[in-house]
């Protein structure tokens, strides 16, 4: 799956990778590579605990519209918003910036 920034006009990853059941989401990107990503619904927050690399986090509404933004949250983190947002995209470190994405800007899933 694609992860696109249609604000933008913005490739943020390739290949996303989505979590779907409590392991996949607990494991998130602890087995994967620097380069990897992952989307999931969460609205408990998240944790580096155990990681090896920075990750960049972004938080979307149920439009998948972005609402906060986490670049680079180095390995041993906590990571927290609102509650009432779940959608979350974990992109590997600089995403962000490279991308130019910002709070407002509206992300797609592609399959």
């Amino acid at each position: 799956m694609k992860a696109v920034n249609l604000t933008r006009g913005a490739v943020l990853h390739e290949n996303v990778r989505v979590a779907n059941t409590l392991e996949e989401k607990t494991e998130g990107l602890l087995k994967s590579g620097a380069d990897a990503a992952l989307f999931f619904r969460t609205r408990c927050g998240l944790h580096t605990f155990g990681m090896r690399f920075p990750i960049d986090a972004v938080v979307m509404d149920n439009g998948m519209r972005v609402v906060v933004l986490r670049g680079n949250l180095a390995p041993g983190r906590f990571f927290f918003w609102n509650p009432r947002y779940q959608n979350v995209l974990e992109l590997p470190a600089g995403t962000i910036v490279r991308t130019g994405t910002q709070v407002g800007d509206v992300i797609e899933l592609v399959a």
